[in-house]
């Protein structure tokens, strides 16, 4: 098995995630646009940037899972193809159906940066450098939700929001970049279990279409399925499922998975809430609210390295009390002083994207770090899903929660959705310290040893 050289293949795949996440926003703003130019109704366009969400949260985790049966190279090549030839079809996607086609197909390719970035990192960089490498991946994340929102509008105005699908095509030029350095591996045969995938993808899909179209149908379909699910991993006793039940019998596990559910909640739900509080109660432009927003993206990634290297030397748990404290605080300030100026949102946001970036990059170190390496590909695929459905939740319950408001005033509103945001960093904090409490039992367990 080939070393990996992380110095070089980290950034590039970091410049490839930045590509992957920015599809997400770029096209948030743009969907006002979409809808005007087909004639669909709201609810349609809506399917524009959830479809890509859901698809993007799915295919994370199968990715991840195929990780420990197939060369990461040969998934990465797959998957960099479908997202890179479905951008190609979005181009000359001049009709609603083609388009959604375009973005399911996308959505289907992206999860392979997200997914295989951290079973990359915990498979071949060594412990005392990988929190480096964790925290440029989460950097490119945040660099990319912070400046998606600018380069959608700029592209939108200027070459219209076909143009979109032309930043996503980047990716086929740093294929053969990452095919080049990425080492060869030779996995033993194993079985896929098709079916679990397959009701893995029916378990969350039919949960949020529950959520977003409010239908007692769906959530019944929800529960069924899972119910199915459960029965097919109990009849093959875990061996080989898709989810692997192994992973939540871990120590500590679960509730770093609360937590993760957590900090995605809170960021997409933030970022869901600040253009429309800048655009509804400060009545500014896309383009303003992009550069309102772009600052802590790219203080974010100025931060990087540095963030890198205290994790490496400092350790996770600290981090993500920090982070998490951090989080707390700008939440604090958004509920309390939301309405008053729109630079209120720009400074908070100054600290919340690098504390967010910080934060999710020790989360998903200290996972990666108890979980043996026979799980990495699962536990840390399962990490992801939870982590995404867990923003894809967040934007839809904050939409109907707002349209339930309609009553009251905009800024009563946006501080209401809020003040439920603010409850997730508490919940987080409270997980953070029953697995502190067990960790440091742990470690000093082991030095009486």
């Amino acid at each position: 098995m080939d070393n990996l050289n992380d110095r070089i293949v980290m950034p590039v795949w970091m410049l490839g995630l930045f590509v992957v996440v920015m599809n997400t926003t770029m096209f948030n703003v743009s969907v006002p646009s979409i809808i005007n130019d087909l004639g669909i109704t709201s609810d349609l366009g809506s399917w524009i940037v959830s479809s890509y969400s859901i698809g993007y949260a799915l295919s994370t985790v199968i990715y991840s899972r195929l990780s420990d049966i197939a060369p990461i190279r040969r998934l990465v090549a797959i998957g960099l193809l479908i997202l890179g030839l479905s951008s190609v079809l979005g181009i000359f996607a001049h009709n609603f159906a083609l388009l959604l086609t375009a973005r399911i197909l996308q959505s289907a390719g992206a999860g392979t940066m997200a997914g295989l970035g951290l079973v990359l990192a915990s498979r071949y960089i060594p412990v005392e450098r990988r929190g480096r490498a964790i925290s440029m991946i989460a950097a490119g994340s945040a660099m990319a939700f912070g400046l998606g929102p600018i380069v959608g509008g700029v592209i939108s105005e200027y070459f219209g929001w076909n143009g979109l699908f032309v930043v996503t095509c980047l990716v086929l030029a740093i294929l053969p970049v990452l095919l080049k350095l990425l080492p060869k591996e030779n996995p033993q045969p194993a079985s896929f279990d098709y079916w679990g995938a397959a009701l893995t993808v029916i378990n969350a899909t039919s949960l949020l279409i529950a959520v977003t179209q409010q239908s007692i149908i769906w959530l019944l379909i929800s529960v069924i399925t899972i119910v199915i699910h459960v029965l097919h991993i109990r009849k093959a006793k875990g061996i080989g499922t898709f989810v692997n039940p192994e992973v939540f019998r871990q120590p500590g596990y679960i509730r770093l998975l609360v937590v993760g559910f957590c900090l995605l909640i809170i960021n997409l739900g933030n970022l869901f809430l600040m253009p429309l509080v800048l655009a509804n109660l400060f009545h500014k432009s896309e383009m303003l609210i992009g550069f309102l927003i772009a600052p802590g993206a790219i203080l974010s990634a100025a931060l990087t390295p540095f963030v890198g290297r205290w994790l490496d030397r400092y350790g996770n748990v600290r981090f993500l009390f920090i982070g998490t404290a951090v989080l707390t605080a700008v939440l604090a300030l958004f509920m309390t002083a939301l309405g008053s100026s729109p630079f209120v949102i720009m400074c908070g946001y100054l600290l919340f994207s690098p504390a967010f970036s910080a934060t999710l990059a020790s989360l998903n170190n200290q996972t990666s770090s108890i979980l043996p390496r026979h799980l990495i590909g699962s536990g840390m695929g399962m990490m992801q899903l939870i982590q995404f459905f867990g923003g894809s939740l967040s934007v839809a319950i904050c939409g109907l929660l707002l349209h339930k408001m309609s009553g009251i005033t905009l800024e009563h509103a946006y501080n209401h959705v809020y003040q439920l945001l603010f409850l997730c960093p508490i919940l987080a904090i409270a997980m953070l310290g029953w697995y502190y409490s067990s960790y440091r039992k742990k470690i000093q367990a082991h030095k009486l040893v």
